[in-house]
């Protein structure tokens, strides 16, 4: 059985945070399905636009292996306003399922409330956030806690989507 990733992204998302592990989740055979918050495309950052596969009040958590949330400022920041998205991210946790955020969706990861005591990174303009909702924060390219696998900026892709998949198994 093919395992199925969601990503939860919607306007502002980083391009470069969306697109690259989806593309390298879909090459390693994974099905990455697109959750965002409504039906129309939504546009990125650098204005890349995409139309997503489902919307969040249409999904469960446990039909997926796992979630990744793309940064950018604004996406991270409308998407932890939705108690669905929280709830998502939560029991995804919470079965031990791969969470992998980027950037500035380490604001998702708070809100979810499912980072106190772990160890995590994130964009150095929400280190504070971070550190004030209980992670122990490092600054390095990519950090691993368990099923929590964290990263700072697109240019720590690499790191990040090596960690994904052998977090998954490839």
């Amino acid at each position: 059985m093919v395992k199925k990733i969601a990503i939860l992204a919607t306007d502002g998302y980083e391009d470069l945070e969306l697109h690259y592990p989806r593309i390298r989740l879909n090459e390693a055979g994974y099905e990455t399905e697109l959750i965002s918050l409504h039906r129309r495309e939504i546009i990125g950052k650098h204005g890349y636009p995409i139309k997503p596969d489902k919307l969040i009040r249409e999904v469960n958590p446990t039909d997926y292996d796992g979630v990744i949330i793309p940064g950018g400022t604004k996406n991270p920041d409308y998407l932890r306003r939705e108690k669905e998205v929280l709830d998502f991210v939560a029991k995804i946790n919470q079965e031990g399922k791969l969470v992998a955020a980027i950037c500035h969706a380490g604001w998702v990861l708070i809100s979810a409330k499912i980072v106190s005591g772990r160890k995590a990174t994130s964009y150095f303009a929400i280190k504070d956030d971070m550190i004030n909702a209980g992670v122990i924060f490092e600054d390095s390219p990519v950090v691993i806690d368990k099923n929590l696998i964290t990263s700072r900026t697109p240019s720590d892709l690499p790191a990040f989507m090596k960690a994904v998949l052998s977090f998954l198994g490839s």
